[in-house]
C-alpha cells in the first residue's frame, strides 16, 4: 500500500473514532432500559428497575384532540416521579405522582403538539404511563 492511502485510511478510522466517542449517551436512564413511544394515538413512558434517577425529561406529543386520559402502572420502590402535561398552549391540564395503577382524564386542553414532562427525585422502580387522546 502506498503511503498517502494508508494515510487515508488512518485519517478516516481516527475520524470514526472522534465521531462515535462523541455521540456519548445523555440519557439519565439509559441504563434502565427506556421504552418510549409516541404516536398520534398515544404517548407511552416505561423506565424498568431504575435506581437513584434525579431528572427531568420532555417530550412532545401530537394530540390531534382537546383531551386525553393517562393510565398508570408504575412500581415505586423509593423517591418520587411525577407526570405534567402542557397542552399546545402551555397551559398545564394534567399532572400527578406517577401511581401504582389508576386512569385519569386530563383537563380539555388546545389540541396540537403537546409536552408530557417526566421529574424523577432520588426515584428507585419502574415506572409505566400511558396518555391516550380521547
Amino acid at each position: 500500500m502506498s503511503y498517502s492511502i494508508v494515510r487515508i485510511l488512518l485519517t478516516l478510522v481516527f475520524a470514526v473514532f472522534v465521531i462515535i466517542s462523541g455521540c456519548g449517551n445523555d440519557n439519565p436512564v439509559s441504563a434502565f432500559e427506556p421504552e418510549i413511544i409516541n404516536d398520534a394515538d398515544a404517548f407511552q413512558f416505561q423506565v424498568t428497575n431504575a435506581s437513584d434517577v434525579s431528572t427531568t425529561l420532555s417530550y412532545t406529543w401530537n394530540n390531534p384532540t382537546s383531551q386525553a386520559t393517562i393510565d398508570h402502572s408504575t412500581a415505586l420502590t423509593s423517591g418520587t416521579a411525577t407526570v405534567t402535561i402542557f397542552d399546545a398552549d402551555s397551559n398545564q391540564v394534567y399532572s400527578s405522582a406517577l401511581l401504582s395503577s389508576g386512569n385519569e382524564a386530563s383537563a380539555t386542553g388546545t389540541a396540537g403538539d403537546w409536552t408530557v414532562t417526566v421529574v424523577f427525585i432520588d426515584f428507585d422502580g419502574t415506572v409505566n404511563f400511558r396518555v391516550e387522546k380521547i
